[in-house]
C-alpha cells in the first residue's frame, strides 16, 4: 500500500499527503489476492482524493507493484494471461454464492512455483457476450489450477478442505484459489453459500470459513466529507 500511494503520488508530482489504516480481514499468504487487492484499493481511494486519473500510467504502475495489482485495480470479470499482465474483460457474472476456507496455514507462491512440474495448460480467451450461471460453470469446469499438486503436496492440508467443499450439498464446483492454501466452492445461491459457510465453520473451528456473492465491479469508494 506505501509503494502504491507513493509511486502515484510520484507520477503525478503530489505531495504524497494521507494517512492509510489498513483493517485486514483476509489470511496472509492464503492465494487470494490480498495484498494485490489492498495495493489496489489504496490506489483507488488516493487517485480520488488527489484528483488524478487511473489510466494506463496507473496501470503500469500496478504492474510494477504486483502480478494481481492490474486485474485488482480494474475491478471487473476478466480473463488473465501471462504474469497477470494481459486482461480480456469478461461479461457480467452472475450472483453465484461462493464460500472461502482456508485451513489457516500459510503458503509461499514462489515455493509452491518452485515445486511444480510440467508445462501450464493453455486456453483460447472465452468468446460470450453473456454468463449466465450455466455457461459460467461450464467454462470453469473445462479449467483447472495448475498448482494444485505442487500446492497440496507442500500443505497436505489442502486436499482435506477440497474433499470437504466437495462433499456439501448443493455444491457446483470446488477449487483451490491461486497458489492456496484458500480453497473455494461456488453455490447457484448465495443463501446455499451461506448454509455452507456456517456447517464448515461449526465442524472445523480452526479453519477460516467466509461465505459471499460473485461481483461484476468495484464496490463505489465512500469518501468522508474531508477527503472531499
Amino acid at each position: 500500500m506505501l509503494r502504491a500511494a507513493r509511486g502515484l503520488a510520484a507520477a503525478h508530482g503530489v505531495a504524497p499527503a494521507a494517512q492509510l489504516r489498513l483493517d485486514k480481514r483476509l489470511p496472509i499468504a492464503s492465494g487470494i489476492g490480498g495484498g494485490s487487492s489492498d495495493a489496489a484499493a489504496a490506489l483507488r481511494a488516493l487517485a480520488a482524493l488527489w484528483r488524478v486519473p487511473l489510466d494506463a500510467a496507473a496501470m503500469r504502475l500496478a504492474g510494477a507493484l504486483g502480478a494481481d495489482v492490474p486485474a485488482c485495480l480494474d475491478g471487473r470479470p476478466a480473463w488473465i494471461g501471462g504474469i497477470g499482465e494481459r486482461i480480456a474483460p469478461l461479461p457480467e457474472l452472475p450472483a453465484l454464492g461462493i464460500v472461502l476456507v482456508n485451513p489457516r496455514r500459510e503458503l509461499a507462491t514462489a515455493s509452491v512455483f518452485r515445486t511444480r512440474e510440467g508445462a501450464f495448460t493453455a486456453r483460447e480467451v472465452p468468446r460470450a457476450d453473456r454468463l449466465d450461471t450455466a455457461g459460467l460453470l461450464a467454462l470453469l469446469r473445462g479449467c483447472r489450477n495448475d498448482l494444485t499438486e505442487s500446492a497440496t503436496r507442500l500443505l497436505p492440508e489442502i486436499a482435506a478442505v477440497l474433499d470437504r467443499l466437495e462433499k456439501l450439498p448443493r455444491l457446483e464446483l470446488a477449487r483451490m484459489s491461486g497458489s492456496g492454501a484458500t480453497c473455494f466452492g461456488l453455490f447457484a445461491r448465495r443463501s446455499a453459500a451461506d448454509e455452507a459457510a456456517a456447517r464448515l465453520a461449526a465442524e472445523n473451528p480452526h479453519w477460516w470459513v467466509r461465505a459471499g456473492a460473485l461481483l461484476s465491479g468495484p464496490a463505489p469508494l465512500r469518501l468522508s466529507c474531508a477527503a472531499r
